[in-house]
């Protein structure tokens, strides 16, 4: 299959990026054609609702920016993996602007499933980003493959990676 990761994290060697990483080797090791992006380094500006996407643009967004690299991915993709830490509650910002450009495409026409990995220094914060997360899920009409959540006794262990190689199982 082919997955698109997307890892919004600043923190380049950081929690997330290493559950992001995680995945993309057990992944690949199991044949899978994996992209990782970085997406908290990229310059994405938030969706405007100006709606020239669904008018003049036919499907393309009227913002010029990092988002264009992700278009031609996001149209490949037949697994999405959305990788953030949890800020105050919810997903990165960093993350925030690229799942909220997708608009123009409505959904990506090829993702059939869809995974999320989240780390936080706190437990019983995920509740906000879950949510979001099985609403795009349910939205798109595509199959969960599951959540990995890792608290800050929870990172780069062994556990936590066994249950990032059980998502990858579950494709």
């Amino acid at each position: 299959m082919n997955i698109l990761i997307l890892q919004g994290s600043p923190r380049a060697n950081g929690n997330t990026a290493w559950m992001a990483e995680e995945y993309r080797k057990a992944a690949e090791a199991a044949g899978h054609t994996v992209t990782l992006v970085d997406v908290a380094h990229k310059k994405i500006a938030g969706c405007m609702a100006c709606e020239y996407c669904h008018g003049k643009g036919n499907g393309a967004c009227i913002q010029k920016d990092d988002m264009q690299d992700l278009y031609p991915l996001l149209a490949e993709a037949e697994v999405l993996v959305l990788a953030a830490p949890i800020y105050y509650f919810t997903m990165s910002a960093q993350i925030q602007a690229p799942i909220q450009r997708i608009y123009n495409m409505n959904k990506p026409p090829k993702v059939k499933k869809m995974a999320m990995l989240l780390s936080s220094y706190s437990p019983g914060v995920y509740d906000g980003a879950i949510g979001e997360y099985h609403g795009i899920q349910r939205y798109w009409g595509v199959e969960d493959t599951g959540i990995v959540t890792a608290k800050i006794d929870e990172q780069k262990t062994d556990v936590t990676r066994a249950k990032i190689l059980d998502l990858v199982k579950a494709l």
